[in-house]
């Protein structure tokens, strides 16, 4: 099976579940060290993100599931992972591995842009990370991830709109850009004859480029 490159991590957290109930630590830590083998990730091409050390599976993530289901987080050389498969909320949390931290930011930032391949990914400066401590990083947690979308009232700037249709801001938009005008019924059978054309993957990635682009500007 084809994979992509993997990625060394530093630490590797997963929230445990129930943790607040029993009293026990909430966050259980993977740190690659001096007799322990190296923790990496590698992203399948089937659409699945792999946590391993060595040898042993610590976690797998289905990236294909939608916004609604997961949410990816960035912040310096930080990934947060939001999974809330059938209502069961999953929280990760990975550093990547660097001589400095500016090398594990850019290690990072390499394996954001394989992720976005799959999935939409956040920048969020107030995210926590592995280094601050447990209560820290929950008090900031909680807000991150309950997070309500914005509701946008009047017109939206050409950026804006670009960072809603690249996932990368949570808004609702104004009933003025909720109107479609293609009659319902047809919309599928145009779909088909996008998906049967064989250019049409190459145009997604082309517009998507230039929404790119439009962000920056």
């Amino acid at each position: 099976m084809a994979t992509s490159k993997a990625w060394k991590l530093r630490r590797y957290g997963r929230l445990v579940p129930g943790s607040g109930v029993t009293g026990a630590a909430p966050w259980k830590i993977y740190e690659s060290h001096a007799g322990k083998p190296h923790i990496f990730i590698t992203i399948v091409e089937s659409g699945y993100l792999l946590v391993q050390q060595g040898i042993e599976c610590l976690d797998s993530i289905l990236l294909l599931c939608g916004s609604d289901t997961l949410k990816i987080h960035q912040r310096s050389d930080n990934l947060m992972f939001r999974f809330t498969p059938k209502g069961e909320g999953r929280l990760m949390r990975m550093q990547f591995d660097g001589r400095t931290q500016a090398e594990a930011t850019k290690r990072c930032s390499a394996a954001v842009e394989k992720l976005r391949e799959y999935a939409a990914i956040t920048r969020d400066d107030a995210l926590p990370t592995l280094n601050q401590s447990p209560a820290e990083a929950q008090t900031v947690l909680a807000a991150a991830v309950t997070a309500e979308p914005e509701v946008v009232q009047g017109s939206l700037s050409v950026k804006r709109l670009t960072q809603h249709y690249l996932g990368e801001a949570a808004v609702i938009l104004p009933e003025a850009y909720r109107h479609c005008f293609v009659a319902q019924g047809e919309l599928e059978p145009i779909l088909r004859l996008c998906l049967l054309d064989p250019s049409f993957p190459a145009l997604v990635e082309k517009v998507e480029g230039e929404l790119r682009k439009l962000r920056e500007e």
